[in-house]
């Protein structure tokens, strides 16, 4: 079960930036401040979207009956937040699947499962699970493989400090498991 939290309370996310500001010895009234408090409420609207995703609508099958050959899509682009110390980590992600009793989706559903897990507070462990399982529940596939290629922010500022190292994440089920396509090999 996926945890979904309420709608953004806007004015008690604003209330909460400016008292943040405070807290920081920031006047949030001064005029390059003053807005602020909308500016990150609204980011954080679109930084946690992902909780609204509707992934049985997403990964729907395609109608018609198409041939079961491997759809990949390497080196997806995400942007998704560390749920440990709020900071970003971006990378981009290699998804695919050998339909099965499932079917095949449009390529554009695989993105939008990437960005619905990407888009919510993460680490990349549990994403690259999240994706996995979406693949298995949703498209019941011969085959399917999920890879995380991510750099975290709160590596590279913060604690050992070490900017750039680049953290991989692998899973491989069915048919792939044993012998996983090119894209899949690391």
């Amino acid at each position: 079960m996926t945890h979904q939290p309420p709608p953004l309370d806007r004015p008690a996310a604003e209330a909460a930036v400016r008292a943040l500001l405070r807290a920081f010895g920031q006047d949030p009234e001064a005029p390059e401040l003053k807005a602020t408090p909308g500016r990150v409420a609204e980011f954080w609207t679109e930084r946690l979207a992902g909780y609204g995703v509707d992934l049985a609508a997403e990964l729907r099958p395609l109608p018609g009956d198409l041939a079961p050959v491997p759809v990949i899509l390497d080196r997806i682009p995400f942007v998704s937040t560390c749920e440990h110390h709020l900071a970003p980590f971006e990378g981009h992600a290699t998804i695919g699947y050998l339909p099965g009793k499932g079917g095949t989706v449009g390529l554009s559903k695989l993105v939008r499962v990437v960005q619905a897990y990407a888009w919510r507070l993460q680490v990349q462990e549990r994403m690259a699970q999240q994706i996995a399982e979406a693949l298995q529940r949703h498209l019941q596939p011969a085959a399917w493989g999920v890879h995380l290629v991510a750099v975290h922010t709160c590596m590279g500022h913060r604690g050992v400090k070490t900017p750039g190292v680049p953290v991989r994440t692998t899973l491989l089920g069915g048919a792939w498991e044993a012998n996983p396509p090119a894209p899949f090999r690391t």
